[in-house]
């Protein structure tokens, strides 16, 4: 299924907190969010817990699957596009020390959901040249821990230099800031700590829709 342009992509990422030892805890949360995303129509879930073994993110994904299907909504799983597939999520998010986007590309099925993590403009012109389905640019603004953002202009470059496939802007985006980057041109945006949290994200989503 492919992104539908013609409204904002919004794309939730897992906040990265799961690992073995609060599994029960932490993905029963995860399963709340996703659940509570797919009902309100975001776009992408983009499942990123690097700490989960092979076996325990296999688990995760198909509950998810399972609770988007029938929705709006896709699963990407970060990095893993084995267990993307095996679990019946919609694509993967490719990062820098994934393997190359073109080589996924070439070996995924073609309605198979690609998005890659993008810092500069050069990589998201690499992103676009090989096949990527959308990209995740920033940090857009400053976020707690990573360094200062990369500001709107930067953003608005990119979005007007690349027109191919949708740039989400990542990076800060909260329910204060979230309209800046749409209206430099940002096909979306993408968000951790502020689509994570229910009644956050329920403000934003409340706001968007008008």
């Amino acid at each position: 299924m492919s992104l539908d342009r013609s409204a904002p992509i919004i794309c939730l990422v897992t906040a990265g907190e799961c690992d073995a030892a609060n599994y029960r805890e932490q993905s029963n949360k995860i399963v709340e969010v996703a659940r509570v995303a797919a009902d309100r129509g975001v776009d992408l879930i983009q499942l990123r817990e690097k700490r989960l073994s092979g076996k325990l993110l296999f688990e995760l994904t198909q509950t998810l699957a399972e609770v988007v299907n029938g929705s709006r909504t896709q699963l990407l799983v970060n990095d893993r596009s084995d267990i993307a597939l095996a679990g019946g999520a919609q694509g993967v998010h490719l990062t820098s020390t994934s393997v190359p986007v073109q080589v996924a590309r070439e070996h995924l099925p073609s309605e198979f959901q690609i998005g890659v993590s993008c810092h500069t403009q050069a990589e998201v012109v690499a992103a676009a040249d090989g096949g990527a389905d959308y990209v995740l640019f920033g940090p857009v603004f400053p976020t707690p821990g990573k360094i200062e953002g990369i500001g709107l202009e930067r953003l608005n470059q990119v979005c007007v230099a690349e027109r191919r496939i949708p740039v989400l802007a990542i990076g800060g985006i909260d329910e204060t800031n979230w309209s800046y980057p749409l209206v430099l041109g940002a096909a979306g945006f993408a968000a951790i700590r502020a689509l994570n949290d229910l009644e956050s994200m329920g403000r934003i989503m409340e706001l968007f829709r008008r």
